[in-house]
């Protein structure tokens, strides 16, 4: 089994960006996490990219490469249909994550436009949601 785990614009900033939100671990924190806890039962990867066009691109390439992929498209979320569409049009598993509860935040954040391509949507976990998608992953029958 081969995930690929996608975090969209400013997770690159994990650590330093608005710790009171996402907490003081940096995105490396982040993919060591996940990695200790899957070590030896599956292959993680990772991406990262602030721009639009390269997490389509991946999204495109996972649909050959890997058995899921779990992505916090950011800010993308709330108004990227091109993501919507490249999640629609691959047949690989996709579940989508957000480290805060964005049904808690700021009126335009609780709108998802990429969730409803995706078999289901996780918020408000910290990095734990990370594992329950690659969990929801591994344990999803359609």
């Amino acid at each position: 089994m081969k995930i690929i785990v996608i975090n969209g614009p400013n997770l690159n900033l994990l650590g330093k960006r608005e710790p009171t939100v996402y907490g003081n671990n940096t995105l490396e924190d982040l993919e060591n996490y996940i990695k200790n806890e899957f070590k030896e039962k599956i292959d993680v990867e990772f991406f990262q990219s602030n721009y639009e066009g390269a997490i389509i691109d991946m999204l495109h390439r996972a649909n050959d490469e890997f058995d899921g992929v779990v992505i916090n498209p950011g800010a993308f979320t709330h108004y990227s249909y091109a993501i919507h569409d490249a999640i629609r049009s691959i047949k690989t598993k996709v579940v989508e994550v957000h480290i805060s509860n964005i049904h808690q935040r700021e009126e335009f954040r609780q709108k998802s436009v990429t969730a409803a391509s995706c078999i289901g949507q996780i918020s408000g976990f910290g990095f734990y949601g990370y594992i329950l998608g690659i969990n929801a992953i591994l344990n999803f029958s359609e």
